[in-house]
């Protein structure tokens, strides 16, 4: 673990809190022995709520393709999973792995109601055997998924039968043979099943539950080894060896395949306490920089790993998947790179691959996207309409899965101290209502509009004063922290995780300053990504939409479309830049933060009221004002932007000011900038001319 804890003690510390004597919370379940206890402890469904703008970004996501979803698509309107006679696979659960989180954080009646129609037909579905769902689904994997439906509508509830349903199927593993062969999807994701089986022990502290998952653990795809060896490195890519099928080798290059398994060895480090374990996950994740690596925090794979350059593919499931993992991974280890990591994609790379009123998604999004369109793109398998902004633009599995992201990072953004404290895990405006110290309940309202913006306060709201350690994580990109309260002034340190220990009264408020400097990430081709606390910053390039037809079973219904996007601005620039003095010449802008906080103006969003499509207004949050030069020989290369020219590179034009707007503020986007040499400039012009 690299994470470093500063304590600020104030009068008394506060010692062990637990009720047993050692250091353990009183009020949230955290690991029992034999399991090791874990970093922190995630919060039930419904203690973190979202405030501000992104209560707006959840109330679009409800507004929009989640909320409707199971209206119009007939894979969900049909459903066996609701007692259709339709698809009774894994879409489902999928759709209601998002639904019921989004319902509960909203607390959205008529959301709640949609995911209570779904929930009590899966719950009535439950054999003596302990097998539930659809009688037609004979394989193990959808369940994995609906299991952590139910821990989350049992955490929301405290319906029990949920909890019983739950028993039975894991009794069912527990007595049958293990069925986990590596040529099959619910094989190589085996080990989702441990995410709501250590749950449940948390529940029973019951030990066959830890048997259950030792024998999906020994009997099912070793991850650990796979992340040791790592067979799809960039030499496999380069040498065109990784498997694009989905045959055995095949579904272990799969991206989404790899953005749920970097949690497993984690999982199993809990039961093993095989430091071996923990390991191979953080090796695990440099490998897929160094070898996959893109901007937004994410890894290629448009359908498979695929290598660096960034005109390769990353497909939305594998985001969502890849933030839950990290999710995961926090509250066991506790590592804050893990953090910085969840924070660069659900603010780059999630929004950036829908619409900003979440009525369409991409399957493949890219780095450098310049046109949105039905064509022939270099994806290692994935169809032609793959970067289309629309209802199904590939294979539907993404249609069903895009929905968990946002909930689940917003219930990740607050956890619990084994003594009886609070951690920021991830900044955003939110508020937090949890029992802390001395069997106090408190409220601490975020107030911010981070990532935009780097100031934070957060108000605590109580009954009385309460001691309890109030945590800190400090990015670590982040430098010159400042965190203010009462008279002290306390300097956060980069990566670092600060505890105050107070008293606190309620009514209190603790500021925090973030600088956000630009700082730049040395990419592929020698490009550069331009960043400003956890947000990539890309080219604005002005956009014309055209709705287009795609095998969408001709589907209409309210704001959903499938979109092209074309460029109406050209999109060929270099950056001239001083590294050393990335403030020199440029100028950041903060704006308004609207309605759909990740919009920028000429986006279409689509109009309840009217029922119509109308042109966004506003301009992005942030902008950044730099110069550019257009590089003439840099053009379109199989319908994507090119490889970008190997920097430095030399100009044959002259300077522009652009505009540069969060990555996920932007439809078409150059991130990844050839950068142009500015020695040669020098030299052409002569010095201070």
């Amino acid at each position: 673990m690299n994470k470093a804890v500063i304590t600020f003690f104030c009068f008394v510390t506060i010692g062990f809190s637990g009720c047993t004597g050692k250091k353990e919370n009183c009020f949230y379940k955290g690991n029992p022995a034999p399991l090791l206890q874990n970093a922190y402890i995630k919060l039930p469904l419904g203690s973190v709520k979202p405030d501000g703008w992104l209560k707006s970004q959840l109330e679009a996501q409800a507004a929009g393709l989640t909320g409707n979803l199971d209206d119009f698509w007939p894979d969900l309107v049909n459903s066996a999973w609701r007692g259709g006679n339709g698809e009774a696979w894994e879409r489902g659960p999928y759709y209601l792995d998002g639904l019921v989180p989004l319902a509960y954080l909203l607390d959205d009646k008529r959301l709640i109601d949609k995911a209570n129609k779904w929930i009590e037909k899966i719950m009535v579905s439950s054999s003596d055997s302990g097998w539930y769902g659809p009688s037609k689904n004979k394989d193990r994997w959808p369940l994995a998924v609906a299991n952590k439906v139910l821990m989350q509508y049992y955490e929301a509830t405290g319906d029990k039968r949920a909890i019983d349903v739950l028993t039975r199927y894991f009794r069912y593993l527990h007595t049958t043979p293990p069925d986990w062969p590596d040529k099959e999807w619910r094989g190589v994701r085996a080990m989702e099943n441990a995410v709501t089986g250590y749950w449940l022990y948390r529940q029973l502290k019951e030990s066959w539950i830890l048997e259950t998952i030792e024998s999906i653990q020994k009997n099912s795809y070793n991850w650990m080894t796979y992340y040791e060896k790592f067979p799809w490195d960039s030499a496999a890519y380069t040498d065109n060896k990784i498997p694009v099928e989905w045959k055995a080798d095949g579904l272990t290059a799969h991206g989404v395949n790899n953005a749920m398994a970097i949690k497993y060895p984690g999982l199993w480090f809990q039961q093993s306490k095989d430091s071996e374990y923990k390991n191979s996950v953080f090796e695990g994740i440099r490998k897929y920089d160094k070898n996959h690596g893109q901007a937004g925090g994410r890894f290629s794979c448009d359908e498979h790993l695929s290598g660096k350059s960034p005109d390769k593919g990353t497909e939305l499931c594998s985001v969502v998947e890849y933030m839950f993992s990290l999710e995961t991974l926090y509250e066991i280890f506790g590592d804050n790179t893990l953090a910085d990591r969840l924070e660069m994609l659900t603010y780059n790379s999630l929004p950036g691959t829908t619409t900003p009123d979440m009525w369409a998604h991409q399957y493949d999004q890219q780095s450098n996207q310049v046109l949105v369109s039905a064509a022939k793109r270099n994806w290692s398998s994935n169809g032609n309409f793959s970067n289309i902004y629309g209802l199904k633009p590939d294979f539907a599995c993404c249609l069903a899965n895009m929905h968990q992201g946002w909930p689940k990072f917003v219930e990740s953004m607050w956890m619990a101290t084994n003594d009886n404290g609070l951690v920021a895990v991830a900044y955003g405006p939110s508020v937090v209502k949890a029992r802390v110290g001395n069997k106090k309940e408190v409220s601490i309202q975020e107030i911010t509009n981070y990532p935009f913006n780097g100031d934070i306060s957060l108000k605590i709201s109580s009954s009385g004063k309460t001691r309890f350690p109030l945590y800190l994580r400090i990015p670590g990109w982040a430098e010159n922290v400042k965190i203010t309260y009462r008279d002290k002034s306390i300097e956060g340190k980069a990566g670092e995780t600060v505890m105050l220990d107070e008293k606190w009264k309620d009514g209190e408020e603790v500021k925090i300053n973030m600088p956000l400097q630009l700082r730049y990430e040395t990419r592929y081709n020698n490009s550069v990504a331009i960043l400003r606390g956890p947000l990539y910053f890309s080219l604005r390039i002005d956009k014309e939409y055209k709705k287009v037809k795609i095998d969408n079973d001709n589907l209409t219904f309210k704001g959903s479309a499938d979109w092209e996007i074309r460029p109406k601005s050209d999109w060929n620039y270099g950056l001239i830049i001083d590294k050393e003095n990335l403030m020199k010449d440029n100028q950041v802008i903060e704006n308004p933060i609207g309605a759909y906080p990740f919009s920028d103006r000429g986006d279409l969003i689509w109009s309840s009221d009217s029922s119509k499509y109308y042109k966004w207004g506003m301009d992005a949050p942030v902008q950044i004002r730099v110069r550019g030069m257009k590089i003439k020989q840099w053009t379109l290369v199989n319908n994507s932007a090119g490889i970008p020219p190997s920097s430095p590179v030399k100009p044959d034009a002259n300077p522009e000011a652009i505009t540069l707007v969060p990555y996920g503020c932007t439809r078409l986007r150059i991130t990844e900038f050839p950068v142009m040499d500015i020695n040669f400039m020098t030299e052409m012009t002569g010095p201070g001319r």
